[in-house]
């Protein structure tokens, strides 16, 4: 029997992350970020596309060829960023207003919603909301395939988190070059100078950089539209580019389907849309879209008007002024800044993506730190941000081709979107109930123009990036099934002449002792029955240890869902006979809020079997530390036992007591040491045990559950737990 401080019931624990939803002025104040945060990508692909489609070398292209070229580039915004994206893609977000591969598969198999009730019971009785059995659809059985596939779509876009920052910035600093030839061997070291000083920045938070860089994006988008115009003006014969068949013509005519790996570099940028619908609309149809069009459209008639002058570098040959007049080192300027947020929008798309796949225990718990007090998905990852970092110079040192370079970084932009088609195709199928037809046709029409062409680089990243990711979703799933069994916590503990028995648990008719089981006494009369000890394997009886109540107290953390007490409970208390006269097992729920009060931090349960024993839940928002206050929580455990009082006296005893003990606290958490199981095979035994012993055991002790933890060290005891696997 438990009795659980119901105050607190209806706290944070009841919030839900859902989608922003505003309007008037905060609806167009969160509209202009989304240009520096979501758009400054794709707006910085007039710098390299049409040099992309047709490189120097080949010469000037003919004017039936560059008006077709403009069309396909034009009619690939509308179809994929457009439609595809602003219109289609984001009805599937998930109900916290976010896109992409994983939400996409959260969509398929949405996760299962958390009983805080459950975690703090400690019985394995407790009448647990019923789950349905898992059935052998075929929406069931693709779940791992779906999921490994999402896994890949997901390290593209890291792997394309690193080329989006060495193409751009890279392109706005050739233009140098252009004007100043001397400067054109000095280019890579620029580069690589702005990137560094770019990723420095990445720690100050998200949404102060959308601040400081979305004015810097309108400008950049006005100065497209208005050079573009200015440049329709020297051939306006190109506006025949809105005729879709003069693409069409374009392929039929050339036979060089690989033109679309150039034309494809105009939608770069497109997966970085985790905004609502609604916010895209304003920000993308309103100014993005026309910019776009009418820049592609000047640079398409100054191609055909001036072929031989601009071919060597269309974006700023095309300038009107010529090389280095006043507007020229205006646009070069807007233009170097802007790329620097399109290399931002893909790295805070990384680390939104990122915290997506960390809460679904497909990568190991790395440190974040969100940078908003409103939008939980506004985060930094440290340890991601300077990997990219790395990788990024890298690229950009290796790749001094620009040429190879935007052929890699295309591969890696169609492929992301290819993985995203395929899950919105699914998507349609099965949960949005529609005709699979409907399915197969967006299949098969945005399958199309998402035909990936390209280099190895970003695909081996993206492989080994999925490859880890696989493997520590595959054996966290495995550990937590081993949680779950529970195969070795079997004990017995004795009250007086009661016992308490269960397996990994204490079960709810045996904790609810009747009150004339023992006196006041009996708190001193503890003891632990094993039955994996070594005289109960050999038949004989089984080992019966005393458990002194010793004037401490201990919180062992839970750190997996579900009642039950955790296994480093049963390992210390058979290793160390004695209990703590304060045993709190604590669990932890992170709510949609930026910080919660401290009056509202911990939800109270006691039982009443054992003395001393008590189920807390630590309610923490997005921007909280990690740091268990014991005062603050026993001043909770104060507040429980008050209110079940009925003894004032005694139980003002009891809180001086528990309040003196609670001076010295210990955090108690397990710490898994993973052994495979035997299989049947030679070779899958050796397999399974590599991947098991020598990569995810490794990879569990550098990135510890404990890794976000304010307390300190030396306060904190590890209990080992051998789980095999």
């Amino acid at each position: 029997m438990s009795f659980a401080l119901s105050a607190l019931e209806t706290g944070p624990t009841s919030y839900r992350r859902t989608a922003i939803r505003l309007q008037g002025v905060a609806l167009f104040r969160l509209s202009f970020q989304t240009l520096g945060i979501i758009y400054s990508d794709i707006g910085t692909s007039p710098l390299y596309v049409l040099n992309g489609i047709w490189p120097a070398a080949d010469g000037v292209p003919s004017q039936e060829d560059v008006i077709g070229g403009i069309s396909a580039i034009i009619w690939s915004i509308t179809l994929i960023p457009l439609i595809k994206y602003v219109f289609i893609s984001l009805q599937f977000a998930t109900q916290e207003g976010e896109g992409g591969s994983f939400a996409l598969f959260q969509g398929l198999y949405p996760p299962r919603s958390r009983d805080h009730d459950a975690d703090r019971a400690l019985t394995g009785d407790y009448d647990s909301r019923p789950t349905s059995p898992e059935t052998s659809s075929f929406k069931s059985k693709m779940r791992w395939p779906l999921l490994i596939w999402c896994l890949f779509g997901t390290a593209l876009t890291m792997a394309d988190g690193m080329f989006t920052p060495a193409v751009s910035v890279t392109s706005a600093v050739g233009g140098i070059g252009v004007a100043q030839p001397s400067v054109e061997s000095h280019i890579v070291p620029i580069a690589i100078a702005f990137l560094l000083v770019l990723f420095f920045v990445q720690q100050f938070g998200t949404a102060r950089l959308a601040t400081t860089f979305s004015p810097v994006a309108a400008v950049w988008f006005l100065l497209l539209a208005s050079t573009g115009i200015y440049n329709i003006t020297t051939f306006p014969g190109i506006f025949r580019a809105f005729d879709p068949s003069r693409a069409v013509m374009l392929f039929v005519r050339t036979k060089n389907y690989d033109l679309l790996a150039g034309i494809l570099l105009a939608v770069t940028g497109s997966e970085a849309v985790f905004a609502k619908s609604v916010l895209a609309f304003l920000s993308f149809g309103i100014l993005v879209y026309p910019a776009l069009i009418l820049a592609y459209l000047g640079q398409g008639a100054r191609l055909i008007a001036d072929g031989e002058a601009v071919i060597q570098n269309v974006f700023y040959r095309s300038i009107p002024g010529g090389l280095n007049g006043g507007l020229w080192w205006v646009m070069w300027l807007v233009a170097l800044l802007a790329t620097l947020l399109a290399s931002q929008a893909m790295i805070t798309a990384t680390f939104s993506l990122l915290q997506q796949v960390i809460s679904m225990k497909s990568l190991p718990p790395l440190r974040m730190l969100y940078t908003s007090e409103t939008i939980q998905g506004q985060i930094y990852i440290p340890a991601i941000n300077w990997t990219l970092m790395v990788g990024t110079v890298i690229i950009v040192a290796v790749f001094s081709d620009l040429a190879s370079l935007t052929n890699a970084y295309g591969f890696a932009v169609t492929t992301v979107m290819f993985s995203t088609t395929v899950l919105i195709a699914v998507h349609i199928r099965y949960v949005k109930m529609l005709p699979i037809v409907v399915a197969i046709g967006y299949l098969v029409v945005f399958g199309f123009f998402d035909d990936p062409h390209g280099a190895w680089v970003p695909l081996t990243i993206g492989g080994c990036i999925a490859t880890i990711m696989t493997l520590w979703t595959w054996a966290k799933a495995k550990l937590e099934e081993f949680i779950q069994r529970d195969e070795k916590s079997h004990v017995t503990i004795q009250l007086g002449t009661t016992q308490v028995e269960g397996d990994s648990d204490i079960t709810d008719e045996s904790l609810d002792l009747n009150d004339s089981a023992g006196s006041d006494d009996l708190s001193t009369y503890y003891y632990v029955d094993s039955s994996s000890s070594k005289a109960s394997k050999l038949g004989g009886v089984p080992e019966k240890k005393e458990l002194a109540r010793i004037p401490t107290c201990a919180v062992f953390h839970k750190i997996t869902e579900g009642s039950g007490v955790p296994h480093s409970f049963m390992g210390l208390i058979r290793q160390w006979p004695a209990l703590p006269e304060v045993l709190i097992f604590l669990s932890v729920s992170i709510v949609p809020i930026a910080r919660v009060p401290v009056e509202d931090r911990y939800i109270i349960t006691k039982v009443r079997s054992i003395e001393g024993f008590y189920g807390a839940t630590y309610c923490i928002g997005f921007r909280d530390d990690f740091d268990v206050k014991i005062e603050d929580l026993v001043e909770k455990i104060c507040e429980c036992e008050l209110l079940m009082s009925s003894d004032p006296e005694k139980t003002q005893d009891l809180i001086e007591k528990i309040r003196r003990v609670a001076v010295n606290t210990t955090h108690i958490v397990p710490h898994y040491h993973v052994s495979s199981r035997q299989m049947q095979g030679g070779f899958i035994n050796y397999l399974r045990r590599y991947l098991i012993e020598e990569i995810y055991r490794r990879l569990a002790t550098m990135f510890p559950e404990t890794e976000n933890w304010i307390t300190s060290a030396d306060e904190i005891i590890h209990v080992g737990i051998n789980a095999i696997i």
